[in-house]
């Protein structure tokens, strides 16, 4: 393995969903250990079998922290999350993480930069962005979103950009990576996709710093 990821979930499911699973077995496959992460409310849910809102995203930012804090690795270390879960990484990113500029390279308990799978740019059909933080990041974010996705679609943003956010578009997906039928692909599919720009990411982070 090359790299670690601790990985997180969106607002509604957790890490042990279909979209999760695939995810992380794909991640695996591009030699990339990862930890899968519930939030506590999360877990309380699983443990209750009833369904409780999240809290306000930056109220999850502590959780993160202490779950990358403990992690123990011996691995270049990432985080990223689907959804909901991407933006308390990138939070935590502006708020909590050292510049990548700074990190040493012989420390891996330092995370080096955060993927987003679907980011939640606004809620469907509202103009509310949640993007005010992203000029204050510390590290690299790197975006992977469907084109069609609701919550930040490619037409939208085609004017924008953040000095450390990348995107990377999914032909015909949705925020689950769903893809139209007309366009020939498939979800697991556009999954891979997404873990090989994952990989080709770490790769160049890890090269940068040798």
């Amino acid at each position: 393995m090359k790299a670690h990821l601790l990985l997180t979930h969106g607002a509604g499911a957790s890490c042990q969903s279909d979209f999760m699973q695939q995810l992380a077995i794909a991640l695996r496959a591009e030699q990339i250990k990862v930890t899968l992460f519930n939030f506590s409310y999360m877990q309380a849910r699983l443990v209750s079998l009833t369904k409780r809102p999240p809290p306000k995203a930056v109220l999850l930012v502590p959780e993160l922290a202490q779950a990358l804090a403990e992690l123990t690795t011996g691995l270049p270390l990432f985080v990223g999350g689907k959804s909901m879960g991407s933006r308390v990484a990138s939070l935590w990113a502006a708020q909590q993480a050292k510049p990548l500029s700074s990190v040493d390279s012989s420390n891996e308990s330092q995370a080096r930069a955060v993927f987003a799978y679907g980011y939640p740019f606004h809620p469907p059909r509202k103009d509310s962005w949640r993007t005010e933080h992203f000029a204050a990041l510390k590290l690299p974010l790197h975006i992977i979103q469907g084109e069609r996705d609701p919550f930040g679609g490619k037409a939208e943003l085609a004017s924008m950009a953040w000095p450390k956010v990348s995107i990377d578009w999914l032909a015909a997906a949705d925020h689950d990576f769903t893809p139209l039928k007309s366009s020939g692909l498939t979800q697991e599919t556009l999954i891979k996709q997404a873990a090989n720009l994952t990989s080709r990411y770490i790769d160049a982070i890890l090269a940068q710093s040798k």
